[in-house]
């Protein structure tokens, strides 16, 4: 195989992928609507399964987690089983509460103490960057929202009408580092007596994306009590609007245990009763993740706790975990605490749970992709401009590899000296594959020279462009960031589909500058300098950074090839003087 052929070859498989990803994308089917509310309310609970066991997707672990939706509730009195049928009207509503920090600003309903939105004030909507972006909503078309609460009959839960210690609609951090945002409610036996208090305590603090949400249950009767806490993200299948037509990035629940690392659950997966995850851990982590954010619940590791998926009405669906509060004996309180980040991927957010940096979806190179990240956002912190920083980068990419590029360019040359020798051949063993190859290599080994020397630097090469292209469609940080003039945004397409241009103007001149290959036939030849200007019409759809750091690559090798073609020639006119001698 030559370099052209190689070159070739990579530019069809990644137009391919783009390609399929694109299809997949706009031909995916929508999930089938659900018939019935999850059987999860009254499901018969039983013992969770061991760690990396795989569970349905309406786990026992979920069993007791209340199902029904809070607009159509009753808040949890006498003799009344969470999630079961609503027997009397619910409130019409419950009362929004706005918690502000310096970093977001969150709705909590108090029917449920619902977070119904979670507005991130450093991140701009995706097609009105007046507004912010919402990570958590609750509209006609949307649903992402958090619901928590009890498990155990006549304890609070997402249905129930909670009351706002101290009467406040707003609480603001002011000039403290924290504050704390207070919902309670009783507690009543299966009579509907009042035995007892429950807390929902949302804590807030500067500086950060991570609410710590704490229930808190006093107990005031006679016998003691023994509550079970659970925590879930509730969420349709339908993407936040920030996926581009080319880039086929995976959005829905995630978890990561010790037990089998981090694990994607799509929600065709959910639907079909395939999910797979570990039901039952000390450790680890589960959430709902999409294109640049994710919202997760952190629990303290070395904390036994259930994790559990599940399929709801309609095109719903849940990722949680519940954890015990322990027994609360008669006179004394307990609580339970997890944390609930809701934020974007950026990497010093993604440094807070151990598996969270793999939310950041580098595909299978994250190995590798993980560090030019890091190179990235050192560039950007000499220059404060991202474009720049791409620009940087590729520059020191190519400059690591011009050796390797030289090593190939010099393969094709000399098989280029050995080309008369070549054809002699073939057309002498033209019936004869056999002696042919045998005849070859002897010709390769006399001249010393190595077929694959052409196509193995250049192998190498390509899992570093790929985890590239990874690592500029998945960083948040590019995400709305400008370059220069009509660039505004290096994650969006160019505009003007200036990039793109000029790609296929480095791409056709760089393709000029390419040695042709021995015995390779004059269409051929036409093929591959013009292969690359006719897929840069796909580049129009890809994010600008991307086209960016494609177009900067090819006049760096047009500068490198231009030098490599002067080196050859210079060592062929050298070789030449010798044998005159």
């Amino acid at each position: 195989m030559d370099f052209q052929r190689l070159v070739l070859l990579v530019i069809f498989f990644m137009s391919g992928l783009f390609l399929l990803q694109a299809w997949q994308k706009e031909n995916a089917p929508p999930p089938p609507p659900g018939t019935a509310a999850n059987n999860a309310a009254t499901a018969t609970p039983s013992s969770a399964g061991a760690p990396g066991s795989a569970v349905p997707a309406a786990p026992t672990a979920a069993a007791d987690v209340p199902a029904v939706p809070a607009t159509a509730a009753v808040t949890a009195t006498a003799g009344a089983v969470p999630g079961a049928t609503a027997q009397t009207a619910a409130p019409a509503a419950g009362q929004i509460v706005t918690a502000a920090t310096d970093l977001a600003e969150y709705k909590i309903n108090t029917l449920g103490g619902v977070i119904e939105e979670a507005a991130l004030k450093q991140h701009r909507d995706a097609t009105d960057k007046s507004k912010p972006y919402l990570s958590l909503l609750k509209t006609p078309n949307r649903t992402h929202i958090v619901q928590t609460g009890l498990t155990n009959p006549g304890f609070p839960n997402h249905n129930t009408l909670y009351t706002v210690e101290g009467g406040a609609t707003r609480v603001d951090l002011g000039s403290a580092e924290s504050t704390q945002l207070r919902l309670s409610a009783p507690i009543k036996d299966a009579n509907g007596v009042e035995v007892g208090k429950s807390t929902l305590i949302y804590t807030f603090r500067r500086g950060s994306y991570v609410v710590d949400v704490t229930h808190e249950i006093t107990n005031t009767g006679g016998a003691p009590l023994s509550p079970t806490a659970y925590f879930h993200l509730h969420r349709d299948s339908k993407t936040s609007g920030e996926a581009n037509a080319m880039v086929g990035l995976f959005h829905g629940p995630a978890q990561y245990t010790e037990a089998k690392k981090y694990q994607k659950i799509s929600f065709s997966d959910i639907d079909k009763n395939k999910a797979s995850l570990v039901e039952r851990a000390s450790d680890g982590w589960i959430g709902m993740v999409e294109h640049y954010f994710v919202n997760a619940w952190l629990p303290k590791a070395g904390v036994a706790r259930d994790y559990y998926v599940t399929k709801e009405n309609g095109d719903l669906y849940r990722s949680g975990v519940k954890l015990a509060v322990g027994e609360v004996a008669p006179g004394a309180s307990a609580s339970v605490t997890v944390p609930l980040l809701v934020g974007p991927q950026e990497q010093g957010v993604m440094a807070l749970a151990p598996g969270l940096e793999y939310v950041v979806d580098y595909g299978i190179f994250h190995a590798i992709a993980a560090p030019m990240f890091w190179l990235l956002n050192w560039f950007h912190k000499l220059v404060a401009n991202w474009g720049w920083a791409i620009i940087l980068l590729t520059i020191l990419i190519k400059l690591v590899f011009f050796p390797l590029n030289a090593a190939a360019a010099r393969s094709m040359g000399k098989m280029k000296l050995v080309a008369p020798k070549l054809k002699e051949i073939q057309e002498r063993y033209a019936g004869d594959r056999q002696r042919l190859n045998q005849a070859m290599m002897e010709l390769y080994k006399k001249e010393k020279i190595n077929p694959l020397g052409g196509c193995l630097p250049i192998l190498v090469q390509i899992p570093v462009f790929i985890a590239l292209y990874w690592v500029l469609i998945g960083a948040v940080e590019l995400r709305h960031a400008p370059w220069l003039g009509w660039i505004q945004d290096l994650s969006a397409p160019d505009p003007w589909f200036i990039l793109p241009v000029l790609y296929a103007l480095t791409a056709w001149i760089q393709a000029r500058l390419m040695p042709p290959s021995p015995g390779m036939d004059p269409m051929q030849q036409k093929v591959l300098q013009y292969m690359p200007v006719a897929f840069a019409v796909l580049f129009i759809w890809f994010p600008s950074g991307l086209v960016l750091y494609w177009t900067v690559s090819n006049v760096i090798q047009i500068g490198q090839q231009w030098t490599i073609n002067r080196m050859l020639e210079q060592e062929q006119a050298a070789q030449a003087a010798l044998l005159k001698r």
